[in-house]
């Protein structure tokens, strides 16, 4: 018997390519045995099992692209190049009513990934596992250097995305035997090998665990291995990517309102175009007709 596993990709504003994409899942009612999320994805695939379609595209594209969030302003804020805190506390949790309760209560099989300092490599964090206040997703989300290290539950925690990028692996690891991957990187994208000057700074911020500034410098290299993975499985027809169809001017920290509309519901139109690939992978008749 098949076990249908979601798969999501971070990419900081580029996620709002995924919440598209998942806008339009939800819409059609496509459900999935096994669900697994990194930094913004995790964010989102939060959003996808409680249904809030409000935050889903408030998040990237409202809340998100303000000025407080990234940059000068964020620094003055929290003395970080984002304003993490403020993202999810004043917008997430006062604007949007963000509630992951239902997820606490009902524990759905969902996993999100965060690195943690103490024992230097990505761990996972199931829906029972998160808190109200929205640490443990903010976690998953957090920048080495951009952020402040997210202190739960014994754990020091930043982005899962150190390691774990897409994080196919785990969702094989979990028994995946299909797998639909929603990436933020179109298909001509090469990752480079991370900042020398950003390794200095990760050695010297994070003393207490090397392995983090050792696991940045190898972090194209797990990318590819990553990608090589999907490559694979959609050859083999055990995998399907959703994936930008051209390149908008969004990048991890940068986008304005529009653009991330534009990313938004080019991230909607792509999904839909590979809707007969789809619900044929998924194993489903077609149900509903074109939006």
């Amino acid at each position: 018997m098949e076990k249908y596993g979601l798969v999501l990709e971070g990419g900081g504003l580029r996620g709002a390519y995924t919440a598209g994409a998942l806008s339009w899942l939800y819409e059609q009612g496509i459900t999935f045995d096994y669900h697994v999320g990194i930094s913004s994805g995790a964010v989102y695939l939060s959003a996808f099992l409680l249904g809030d379609m409000k935050n889903m595209y408030n998040a990237p594209v409202n809340y998100a692209s303000d000025p407080e969030v990234v940059g000068i302003r964020a620094l003055r804020r929290e003395g970080y190049y984002v304003a993490y805190k403020y993202m999810f506390r004043h917008y997430l949790l006062e604007k949007g009513h963000f509630d992951v309760t239902p997820l606490i209560e009902k524990n759905p099989p969902m996993e999100i990934g965060a690195y943690s300092l103490k024992e230097g490599k990505t761990i996972w964090f199931e829906p029972k596992d998160m808190d109200p206040e929205l640490d443990l997703l903010r976690a998953s989300c957090a920048l080495p250097i951009a952020s402040e290290v997210i202190e739960y539950k014994g754990h020091r925690l930043l982005d899962g995305g150190i390691t774990k990028m897409i994080p196919i692996e785990r969702a094989l690891e979990k028994g995946c035997t299909k797998c639909l991957v929603i990436t933020t990187k179109p298909a001509d994208y090469v990752r480079k090998p991370g900042s020398p000057i950003l390794t200095w700074m990760m050695k010297r911020t994070y003393k207490e665990c090397p392995q983090i500034a050792k696991d940045y410098t190898v972090r194209h290299l797990n990318y590819r291995k990553q990608m090589d993975i999907v490559n694979q499985m959609v050859e083999d027809g055990t995998g399907l990517m959703i994936r930008p169809s051209r390149t908008l001017k969004v990048s991890r920290f940068k986008g304005d309102p529009a653009d991330l509309k534009d990313l938004f519901q080019l991230g909607y139109r792509d999904a839909q175009a590979l809707k007969e690939e789809i619900f044929t992978f998924m194993g489903k008749e077609k149900e509903s007709s074109d939006h």
